[in-house]
């Protein structure tokens, strides 16, 4: 008899179970599709950090901003649209941001300072690193990617 209750009180609990998630969604919302599904763009958002050191990896971050550059531009970066807009002159690439003005003179001293972008540009990973001799150089770089 012990094992006949036991049976039937099993089947009751299997039963409301399966009925259960039904009951509990009925006036539920779907669940919201994720964001890349819906979206007619490629992602584009970057990490852009400033490093005390020639190595990103061991320096110190000394500042970090994001960036975000489909649909709109946007993140933490002081200028996310002239940002954006200078990667997609130079179709995500990097170095023309780090080019040093020639009219602008800096100390030779050896204080170097590590920028880098990690993210995603256009669909694709994307990983820089550029090291300046000292603040100063950093500082006549033409683009205003790294400027923050």
């Amino acid at each position: 008899m012990r094992y006949v209750a036991r049976g039937l009180a099993l089947a009751g609990l299997s039963l409301g179970l399966a009925f259960a998630p039904a009951a509990g969604t009925a006036g539920a919302a779907p669940a919201p599709a994720p964001a890349g599904a819906t979206s007619l763009y490629a992602p584009s958002a970057l990490v852009l950090t400033v490093t005390a050191g020639d190595d990103a990896v061991d320096g110190t971050v000394l500042r970090a901003v994001t960036l975000e550059c489909a649909p709109g531009a946007r993140g933490s970066h002081p200028a996310p649209e002239d940002a954006c807009g200078e990667l997609r002159a130079q179709a995500g690439g990097f170095d023309a941001s780090v080019a040093l003005d020639p009219d602008r003179a800096c100390t030779k001293q050896w204080d170097p300072v590590t920028v880098t972008a990690t993210g995603v540009w256009e669909g694709r990973h994307v990983s820089y690193s550029h090291t300046f001799g000292n603040p100063c150089v950093k500082s006549t770089a033409r683009g205003v990617l790294f400027s923050f």
